[in-house]
């Protein structure tokens, strides 16, 4: 506990708006892979693709937002922008009747979370204590994850009492993405900046980006074959329709996937403050390849929750430690293009890795999918074996 309220009120707010924004999004985008290839007749290859899309589109904006929040000196006038705007697509899913609509809405929901991603880690990376960065950004993603259990636990509920209709639940939706909008405004405050850590000139400049870093182009290049290694989490609600989970209770896979992953990121978080990473970065691609063969071979429902427990500790372990090693790596006053340029590579593997999972699945069916996906994963650790980064990651590299 005294851990805990070592923690700003701010990382803490910002925390609370990413679990009410987790709970809107979650509640839509767990039912949302089922209700496109049931409903609307959508196939997993477009699913996939819609997915890899979105989510690069949203990558690819991280890159401008970040470099902007560095421009300006400021970050919190953007974290309010991406998340009104996220707010603002919600009422599109229960209005929508044609997959066109549906794909406008996933995008530009994406654009919002493209324009407030960068600016709010680097806001996270900003407000953290050097010796505390690990711990902060795991708190964060622990509270986002809390978001995307609550969120699919809340569509099960609605799904059940309102008899499967898909457009009432996206409708509950529309209320914690308000609430998250409100509670960014009146409660996150923007640090003073040091003068030594003003506005960056011209952050996307070559001259610029060359002042981030070998230490840091490392940590994204190691970031991209994690993404690599995995896909979008559509395809385990996909698996667990395949098995024959009822669509009423086929959220429950992104339940446990968060609850796992919400669980492991701030114990993570703490102990990445305190020893090396290399071996908790090994450690969760190891659960990342246990995840991918037990999904593949999975026949009945604790297979798959065994599997989905094992991906949500892969993300538990890996993910706030790659963004804390991004903001140990970066000068203070370039993080916004930090953050944005290791969202792009990353969003860009995570496009290759949705299509290529999607294509599998269509043609030698979700088995092949998983399988692949477990050598991916068994390839990038003997990659980071053989390269030998540690020198590379274990520095220090508090600012």
């Amino acid at each position: 506990m005294s851990h805990w309220r070592r923690i700003p009120p701010g990382i803490w707010a910002l925390g609370f708006v990413s679990l009410l924004m987790d709970v809107s999004s979650e509640m839509i985008h767990a039912l949302l892979p089922i209700y496109l290839v049931t409903v609307l007749g959508t196939s997993t290859l477009a699913v996939g693709i819609i997915e890899g899309i979105a989510e690069a589109t949203a990558s690819i904006t991280k890159v401008f937002s970040g470099a902007l929040s560095d421009w300006l000196g400021k970050r919190k006038l953007l974290a309010v922008l991406g998340y009104g705007l996220a707010a603002l697509t919600k009422p599109i899913f229960p209005l929508a009747t044609t997959i066109e609509w549906l794909i406008a809405a996933r995008f530009i929901d994406r654009i919002g979370k493209g324009i407030r991603g960068a600016p709010r880690d680097a806001l996270v990376a900003d407000l953290a204590p050097a010796e505390l960065r690990g711990a902060s950004f795991g708190l964060r993603q622990s509270l986002d994850t809390a978001g995307a259990f609550i969120g699919p636990l809340l569509a099960i509920a609605l799904m059940w009492a309102t008899a499967g209709h898909f457009p009432t639940v996206f409708w509950f939706a529309v209320l914690p993405a308000v609430l998250s909008v409100l509670v960014l405004l009146l409660f996150v405050k923007e640090p003073e900046r040091k003068e030594a850590a003003g506005p960056a000139r011209m952050p996307l400049h070559p001259r610029e980006l060359a002042r981030l870093g070998a230490r840091y182009w490392w940590v994204v290049g190691i970031a991209a074959i994690f993404t690599l290694a995995r896909f979008s989490e559509a395809f385990l609600v996909l698996r667990a329709q395949s098995i024959g989970l009822p669509i009423a209770l086929v959220p429950v896979v992104m339940v446990i996937m968060s609850l796992a992953y919400s669980l492991s990121a701030y114990p993570i978080g703490m102990l990445s403050d305190r020893m090396t990473p290399t071996g908790i970065l090994i450690a969760g691609l190891a659960l990342l390849v246990a995840a991918d063969i037990v999904l593949a071979l999975a026949t009945d429902i604790w297979l798959l929750a065994t599997g989905v427990v094992l991906w949500g500790l892969h993300m538990g372990f890996t993910q706030g430690l790659l963004s804390a090693l991004i903001a140990n790596a970066a000068p203070a006053n370039l993080r916004g293009t930090a953050f944005g340029m290791y969202n792009l590579v990353t969003g860009l593997a995570m496009l290759a890795a949705s299509v290529l999972a999607g294509l599998l699945w269509d043609l030698a069916g979700p088995q092949a999918t998983f399988l692949a996906g477990a050598g991916f994963a068994v390839i990038t650790i003997a990659g980071l074996i053989w390269i030998r980064f540690r020198s590379l990651l274990e520095e220090p590299g508090r600012a």
